[in-house]
């Protein structure tokens, strides 16, 4: 299941190289070109939005894998490079996004911010030390508010990138999910 999964993925890619926008490419298309049947495409998936939301996850986390090998979170080392990895695969994806596939744009935000916040949740639970018990329901608050504040503050520049660097946004949204980060332990 996962190799037909990933044919689909990678039959995407082929097409949107192809054809370069994303509303163009029908199910049918990738079902062909991964020579799989719809019926298959949609053992998979429930429809060509969740095929497009599973596909940015996808993007994203192998982009965040090649700087966060384990792809997990240590430390505020590792919060920093998250955080500019989001600055930068959002500037790229811009670049490459022409004017039919801003329809799927909420669904690409959703997509990332999730993969963000799984992420913070996951190094959060991990760093509760047995001195101060966090509740679960705090954990899940700071890696969802701090999720969308490193997405949102990294859409945001990505529209106007040339006011300022990732590099200086990286900084100052790094210093606010410390401060956010504070009372959490």
């Amino acid at each position: 299941m996962k190799r037909t999964r990933q044919l689909m993925l990678q039959s995407f890619m082929d097409l949107l190289e192809q054809k370069k926008n994303i509303y163009s490419i029908s199910v049918r298309d990738i079902a062909a070109h991964a020579t799989v049947n719809r019926a298959t495409f949609y053992a998979h998936f429930e429809d060509k939005y969740a095929f497009l939301a599973c596909w940015m996850s996808d993007k994203f986390r192998k982009v965040a894998e090649m700087r966060l090998p384990a792809y997990a979170l240590t430390g505020m080392d590792d919060l920093q490079t998250l955080i500019h990895v989001t600055f930068e695969f959002l500037a790229r994806l811009r670049q490459y996004s022409s004017p039919g596939d801003v329809q799927f744009e909420p669904m690409f935000e959703i997509a990332i911010q999730k993969e963000i916040e799984n992420l913070l949740l996951r190094w959060l639970r991990k760093r509760e030390g047995p001195q101060a018990p966090v509740a679960e329901g705090k954990i899940k608050t700071t890696a969802e508010v701090i999720s969308w504040g490193i997405f949102g503050s990294a859409m945001q520049w990505s529209r106007h990138p040339g006011q300022r660097t990732s590099e200086a946004m990286t900084r100052d949204v790094l210093a606010v999910a410390t401060a956010v980060l504070a009372p959490v332990g």
